[in-house]
């Protein structure tokens, strides 16, 4: 269905270097991208315009915008978000959304990655070793720094330091003024590979999503909407929360198909049941 055809990559944050290679050599479809785009006018992750709408909301309006520079009717865009883990509340995480938004067939297809290896951080540096420590702990210069002398004040955000003389004599500069200096990890992606990994993960979930098609009518993107629990004990036979089955629907006539055992088992081992181990 894409083969051939042009996508343009909504981004101004080198995200297409991920992302092009994998559309282009799975898909057959071509690649671009454009240096008239700006997306931070929907968020910025250094604070100076903040995200007004979930990350799905913005992730289309990335791909609408894109849409509209360009009249390109397949547009791919990504948005990430970071905090708790939604299970391992103790735990910093990275999700990142992919979306494929086909203008001209009227369809939307998300790929998703959750994953913990992300160097998000924060911190308030009271003293040059304070600095070379947190700078140490994000990798820095392979990943980007950003210092804040204010929160939510643009004029006060300084980013994109070449090295740790650059960084630390900046820094000095801004101890001079009053207020308490922020550092934080660079988010933005051109500035974190461990982020562009987690981005290249996306875009291969959402590759293999637009691979798999609804068996009625052919369209990409047969998708998960629901999961059932229920897998037996194989101790006790007693029901557990682990999942039964999946149930796949597709985004153009609403076919639904279930698929049971999904993680090629048809019993759950006793360690997870609560009848066995309560």
């Amino acid at each position: 269905m894409y083969k051939g055809r042009s996508i343009f990559i909504a981004t101004k944050h080198k995200k297409e270097t991920v992302i092009a290679p994998l559309l282009e050599s799975k898909l057959g479809a071509y690649c671009y991208t454009s240096d008239f785009l700006d997306t931070d006018i929907l968020g910025t992750f250094s604070g100076e315009i903040s995200r007004k709408e979930d990350a799905l909301s913005t992730l289309r309006n990335k791909c609408i915008l894109g849409h509209k520079l360009t009249n390109c009717d397949l547009v791919v865009a990504s948005e990430g978000s970071f905090g708790a883990h939604p299970t391992l509340f103790f735990a910093a995480a990275d999700e990142e959304l992919v979306m494929l938004k086909d203008f001209k067939n009227d369809l939307e297809i998300v790929g998703r990655e959750l994953t913990l290896e992300t160097n998000m951080d924060s911190e308030i540096i009271l003293t040059q070793a304070n600095l070379i420590d947190f700078a140490k702990k994000i990798n820095f210069p392979s990943h980007g720094i950003i210092l804040k002398l204010e929160e939510n004040n643009s004029t006060k955000i300084r980013k994109e330091f070449k090295d740790i003389e650059d960084l630390l004599l900046l820094y000095n500069t801004l101890k001079n003024q009053n207020g308490n200096i922020t550092a934080e990890t660079d988010m933005r992606a051109l500035y974190n590979p461990t982020r562009m990994k987690a981005i290249k993960k996306a875009t291969e979930n959402l590759i293999a999503k637009i691979k798999n098609e609804c068996p009625r009518c052919k369209t990409p993107g047969f998708d998960i909407i629901s999961a059932k629990p229920g897998l037996p004990c194989e101790s006790c036979s007693f029901p557990t929360r682990s999942t039964l089955s999946y149930t796949y629907q597709c985004k153009k006539c609403a076919y639904t198909h279930e698929k049971k055992f999904p993680r090629g088992i048809e019993k759950e081992d006793p360690t997870y049941c609560d009848n066995c181990n309560p």
